[in-house]
């Protein structure tokens, strides 16, 4: 068979023109997140930091990546993509400071069957703004047009970011029994169990149109409420001198993710009437008939990041965190062990 004018990429389903739209409408969100130590813009082969200009003499480097998980499926059946890629970025930021780094600069890969350059350009300025909250460059990316690989309307979004520290501030260190935790709260789901999120809603019979049964906007957008930015804040406080580590509390919940932090021996105690169980968790619970050992093994229940502190620095630190405004509970604090034990209940 020939084909008489020939066979183009468009014709293929790849449209070049919109991939070059695309780059030319967030060069300017791009603009917005320059930091010390950004070089080049939109557009190269790749994407140029300088160290040095960042202000580092000495520098290791802390890489993180991530994706959004099946959150997105939330955002593409609802149209509200402006805030997926503020998730994006804190999934790999509030873990690399984490390590005690401050991310530095961020590059996304945006994927799609047929590129909707408006609906592109809102996810990308949300990875901007998450960008722009943490202090971090948005240098480069990725948009793949990949017809047939995707249903009409979806797409796929993951992200990496790199961070600094100089030689030997590396956390976690020095963590001892008696330490202090401090919570710092949630802004609910943030970006992990959202299959089995799904789920509870289908059970639920509710649509995403629906009002949430535990907050005043639709179920959707409750349930789409972006994850919390920590790196600034929590950067403050370890420059403040005290910290000896630091918990993203992510998909495992306190259960797991706390004792990546504790050395061999120690465990932690945590008392569950420290805070109150933000409503939209109890509402997944009771629907689900979910126990309490198991939604603090799934979810973060409240506190998105555990600051592990000296506990002659826990009140300065703890002010301090307040002043940058986060809201701290004082939680609990290491033990002898293995593990996190709890006292009191949750639910």
């Amino acid at each position: 068979m020939t084909i008489k004018n020939g066979l183009t990429y468009a014709d293929a389903g790849v449209d070049i023109d919109a991939g070059n739209a695309l780059v030319e409408r967030i060069k300017p969100a791009a603009k917005r997140t320059q930091r010390p130590g950004t070089m080049s813009g939109l557009g190269g082969f790749g994407a140029l930091f300088d160290l040095k200009g960042a202000g580092y003499s000495d520098p290791v480097l802390v890489a993180a990546t991530d994706g959004v998980g099946t959150k997105l499926r939330i955002a593409i059946d609802t149209g509200n993509v402006d805030t997926i890629g503020i998730d994006l970025v804190a999934m790999c930021v509030n873990d690399l400071v984490c390590q005690g780094a401050e991310p530095l600069f961020f590059l996304d890969y945006f994927a799609t069957g047929k590129l909707d350059v408006d609906q592109a350009a809102r996810i990308i300025e949300g990875i901007a703004e998450g960008c722009a909250q943490s202090g971090c460059a948005l240098i480069g990316g990725e948009t793949a047009e990949m017809p047939g690989m995707y249903h009409a309307g979806d797409f796929d979004l993951a992200g990496f970011a790199v961070g600094a520290m100089e030689r030997g501030q590396d956390l976690p260190a020095g963590v001892e029994e008696g330490d202090v935790l401090l919570g710092l709260t949630s802004n609910g789901v943030h970006s992990n169990g959202y299959s089995f999120v799904r789920k509870v809603v289908e059970m639920s019979g509710l649509g995403w149109d629906a009002k949430a049964p535990f907050g005043s906007a639709t179920l959707g957008e409750e349930l789409l409420a972006p994850t919390r930015l920590y790196v600034k804040q929590a950067l403050t406080a370890v420059r403040a001198g005290g910290v000896h580590a630091l918990a993203h509390i992510t998909g495992g919940g306190l259960t797991e993710n706390l004792p990546r932090v504790l050395p061999e021996g120690l465990g932690a105690e945590i008392d569950l009437g420290a805070w109150d169980l933000p409503p939209v968790f109890r509402w997944l619970a009771e629907t689900a008939g979910m126990v309490e050992k198991e939604l603090l093994k799934t979810f973060n229940s409240g506190i998105g990041m555990i600051v592990v502190v000296a506990a002659d620095r826990a009140d300065d630190l703890r002010l301090l965190l307040e002043a940058e405004g986060e809201t701290v509970h004082k939680l609990g604090q290491v033990t002898k062990g293995q593990g996190v034990a709890y006292k009191g209940r949750l639910l």
